[in-house]
């Protein structure tokens, strides 16, 4: 607890589903007002409003069932001290009332008798002297410092106008400041909508409503139109459009269906689905956006640090300038104008807001950038490495050649015979095999009980002959059936590198289907877009097959690739490029990637990649989709762009403003207006969105 304790005794007087009512007794020593303590209520973790009744000193506090609870709450309002009052309640206020007060005195001054307006206008330009000399303690001469030593020269000249005006101006620049900071962390951390605190849950063939923080995996949760999905799972039953921009970006609802998966933070616009639970309360993707979101906003990128180094570096020289203006003149007056005037407001800040405006974009396009040192390690990137399955290719198998050895049956026969077997089976082959089944006519052989034989495939019987589904071992060794008369045919779909899946029946090898991964429709483009953005060099790292690789990196036009590699392999040639000076972004979804995405530059793990590459990599895909990486890539060039352009601006802006004012050519109260309403453009311009939020590739 810090400071005095602001509440000397918190009782539960009533407690509902999200609502709390409190019975408290006030410290002696504390202050009365109530809206100070409402405002530190407020801000207390996962509290929505408060209401104070001072007289019957009771507290209702509404909260989010699914962040907090009561008896957390009536804790944390037990614990507040003096301290924690004064800190949050400034906090809310966020500087609202000083603006208030340095205008009323800066309009009011000039009506009042000559003797009073010394003390008005110091006891407005107060709060400003004491943080200044508190800062000078602490970090010596300052910004703030600067400002505080402007104000005291015009009330030591009795210029109450100049003192007036510098103290509303710097007020009012700090309000504007503290509210575009804030918001670009309010833009981060309202990017997914709230999910609700209760959920309907199907028990027995029963819907009925629990708490969210109940669901577990395995429950089959039902959401209807409007609502906000609160899991990760796949679809059991029904069909509705989702709107999935929170997570993806993208605009159009999506229509999903048994079997699709769906995301924790999506709308349901239309429809029902009962959903089967995979990931719950904070595994979900939305929770684990937000634990992210929260460590952003405190890492610090090493442009924001150097900003920040020079901003404080420049302090002595705006003081000395001061002090030489008004040598050189005579006029104090001068000095007073230069001692307004720094960089430091607009360094520090720019380049964090400029980071999380960006951070936000990104999200809302289906980006998930953890820290501002990520965009800024992106923008330097010069080398892309990809992972293949799952990464440039779809990572889903499909049918390429179906060739049947029996006249009697046709090409789309052997498939739809073969996915008759394969129906019920979960396997990515046999679901290669159903999709394609669905594609033809979809003629369906009727057979007996399907008999399954773990890593080997399926059996069963059609027509009284019995048929098996699977690898070359089983088909061949456990099967006993002769594949000899067919070898230069099974070579050739080998030598293609293509994956394939044996079909026997009544002890003859009927036909062979063979599969591939397929090359996602916008690995190209990603890769034009990504040399473009400044990509030197786009490698390709597998642990397949060297053929295959080499002919996915032939298509893609790739400047080199590195085949049958396991995890260690993939981390030493990251290791390699680094020692020769490469800034590599590594792109990868698998386990076997966690290695390489931590030892590169900067990681990028697909959308359907395993948790721990997604947990290892710098940036997570929410969609899967590979033009993302170069939607990343052009975000992050932009950002720094931003930045850099910004810096420039508050250097030659804030630069100039010196020289006139060192001249004697503005006034303080000029000095005041072209150097706060030049930062606060400066905020703004940074705030300015960098990216459409659905990016149309």
């Amino acid at each position: 607890m810090s400071g005095a304790p602001w509440l000397r005794s918190v009782a539960v007087v009533h407690r509902l589903p999200g609502r709390i009512r409190l019975r408290y007794h006030r410290h002696p020593e504390a202050p009365v007002q109530g809206a100070a303590l409402e405002a530190a209520v407020c801000l207390l973790d996962g509290v929505e409003s408060a209401r104070v009744n001072g007289r019957a000193r009771s507290l209702v506090i509404h909260f989010d069932p699914a962040l907090t609870d009561s008896d957390r709450v009536a804790a944390a309002v037990a614990g507040l001290g003096l301290d924690d009052i004064v800190a949050k309640a400034a906090r809310a206020d966020d500087g609202k009332a000083a603006v208030a007060v340095a205008l009323a005195v800066l309009l009011g001054t000039n009506a009042l008798p000559m003797g009073l307006r010394l003390p008005v206008s110091l006891h407005s330009a107060l709060p400003l002297l004491h943080h200044a000399a508190a800062d000078y303690g602490e970090n010596g001469i300052t910004s703030h410092v600067l400002e505080a030593m402007a104000v005291s020269i015009s009330l030591a000249r009795s210029d109450f106008t100049a003192a007036n005006t510098t103290t509303f101006m710097l007020a009012l620049g700090e309000y504007m400041e503290n509210s575009i900071a804030r918001r670009s962390d309010d833009l981060l951390k309202h990017l997914l909508r709230p999910t609700s605190d209760q959920v309907w849950v199907l028990k027995d063939g029963v819907e009925v409503r629990i708490p969210a923080t109940e669901v577990a995996v395995g429950d089959t949760v039902v959401v209807g139109s409007g609502s906000v999905i609160p899991v990760d799972g796949t679809v059991l039953t029904g069909e509705a459009t989702v709107n999935e921009a929170a997570m993806t970006g993208e605009s159009v609802a999506v229509v999903k269906g048994r079997g699709d998966s769906v995301l924790s933070g999506t709308l349901m616009e239309e429809g029902r689905l009962g959903i089967y639970a995979e990931q719950v309360g904070s595994r979900t993707a939305a929770a684990r956006i937000a634990d992210y979101v929260e460590q952003s906003l405190t890492a610090k990128s090493e442009a924001q640090i150097e900003a920040a180094k020079l901003a404080d570096q420049l302090v002595p020289g705006v003081l000395k300038l001061a002090g030489a203006s008004a040598l050189i003149t005579g006029n104090w007056r001068n000095a007073a104008s230069v001692l307004q005037a720094d960089y430091s407001c607009a360094l520090k800040l720019a380049t964090p807001v400029a980071f999380k405006s960006a951070m936000f974009d990104a999200g809302r396009a289906g980006i998930l950038v953890k820290g501002a040192t990520a965009l800024e390690r992106l923008a330097s990137a010069d080398t892309f490495i990809f992972d293949k399955t799952g990464t440039l290719t779809t990572g889903m198998l499909e049918i390429t050649d179906s060739i049947a050895f029996d006249a009697a049956f046709s090409a789309e026969d052997l498939i739809c015979l073969a996915a008759s077997v394969e129906e019920h089976y979960f396997h990515p082959l046999a679901l290669a095999v159903v999709n394609a089944a669905k594609a033809t006519h979809n003629h369906h052989f009727d057979h007996a009980e399907v008999q399954f034989i773990v890593a080997h495939g399926v059996a069963s019987v059609i027509d009284g002959k019995r048929v098996v589904v699977g690898s070359r071992h089983f088909i061949q060794e456990d099967e006993g059936i002769d594949i000899t008369l067919h070898q230069p045919v099974i070579d050739r779909l080998y030598h293609q590198g293509k994956t394939l899946l044996f079909i026997g029946y009544g002890g003859t090898l009927l036909g062979i289907l063979a599969l591939k991964d397929s090359i996602r429709a916008t690995s190209a483009e990603t890769i034009a877009r990504l040399r473009r953005a400044g990509a030197k060099r786009i490698l390709l790292l597998t642990g397949d097959h060297r053929d295959r690789a080499a002919d996915l990196a032939a298509e893609l036009g790739l400047d080199d690739f590195h085949a049958e590699l396991m995890p260690e392999d993939k981390a030493e040639i990251i290791a390699r490029l680094n020692q020769d000076g490469a800034r590599i972004a590594f792109v990868g979804d698998g386990i076997n990637d966690a290695p390489a995405l931590a030892g590169a530059h900067v990681g990028i793990a697909m959308q359907k990649g395993a948790d721990i590459a997604r947990l290892t990599a710098d940036i997570a895909l929410l969609e899967d989709d590979i033009g993302r990486v170069a939607d990343a890539k052009e975000l992050a060039n932009a950002a720094m762009a931003r930045i850099a352009g910004n810096y420039r601006l508050t250097v030659g802006l804030n630069t100039g403003i010196l020289g006139l004012a060192a001249l004697g050519l503005l006034s303080p109260i000029a000095t005041a207006l072209l150097h706060n309403g030049t930062t606060i453009g400066i905020l703004l311009n940074a705030l300015r969105r960098l990216m459409p939020s659905s990016k149309s590739r």
